[in-house]
């Protein structure tokens, strides 16, 4: 009797790993702002605690089935065999949820930095011809680009472990295609950006060089004139410049 509530036990709770798999793992999860993705990782960390929490009744399965395999060899190592495949089972299960985390968490991160580097791009569109202005916008947009490379990695690894478990292969697929093509557009098109701000920078500064050296020129000429007025001096004695 005791060998059949063990055998009801694991077959319980094979079904319910089974369950958890479709209900969370195999969601399509759909995101169109950051505080969706965020509500979503909080029910992730609500059901990853249930998993964990199934790790209590794992433990008594596996003490119960040991001391059954003791006492009639036969009945428990049937027993130990499928224990074996839901011990297995569930690890996978654990390991994939953290990695399903781990990964929505760093899309939320990388999100939020795709969304604030199309916001500096976007202001930079409409800038007034001025030379400070032009300055703010590049180093603005500078300080977003300098952004490491390290969450886009972890979200690569992380979501290739997903694929290679065997859970969610199309659903990840697909969403870290649209993040790729994301981040690739809008990388390409903040750093033309920047180099366009670059040049434009460059062209203003050389202009005001010109014109402040020009204005220091008139300025010495306008000295100059002055005294040869102030001392009188017919205009063609002056030097041909000057005249």
């Amino acid at each position: 009797e005791k060998a059949v509530n063990l055998k009801k036990d694991l077959a319980e709770m094979q079904e319910w790993m089974t369950q958890a798999e479709e209900e969370y793992l195999e969601k399509d999860f759909e995101y169109k702002s950051p505080e969706e993705l965020e509500n979503a990782v909080e029910e992730m960390k609500r059901a990853k605690e249930d998993v964990l929490q199934k790790e209590v009744r794992v433990k008594i399965l596996k003490d119960n089935i040991k001391m059954l395999a003791t006492k009639v060899p036969s009945s428990g190592q049937d027993l130990a065999t499928e224990l074996n495949v839901v011990l297995e089972n569930y690890q996978l299960l654990c390991n994939l949820w953290s990695c399903w985390i781990e990964l929505l968490q760093y899309l939320d991160l990388e999100t939020a930095w795709l969304n604030n580097l199309e916001e500096r791009v976007q202001m930079t569109g409409n800038l007034p011809d001025k030379l400070d202005a032009v300055n703010d916008a590049l180093e603005s947009l500078e300080s977003v680009l300098r952004h490491p490379a390290d969450n886009r990695t972890q979200i690569r690894e992380l979501g290739q472990t997903l694929i290679d478990g065997g859970i969610l292969d199309d659903i990840i697929s697909e969403k870290l295609e649209a993040f790729n093509a994301r981040y690739e557009e809008l990388s390409h098109l903040a750093v033309s950006r920047q180099i366009a701000l670059e040049q434009q920078l460059q062209t203003m500064r050389e202009t005001d060089h010109m014109l402040q050296v020009l204005q220091e020129s008139l300025g010495d000429l306008d000295r100059q004139l002055t005294s040869y007025l102030t001392d009188r001096i017919d205009a063609f004695q002056m030097p041909q410049e000057a005249q």
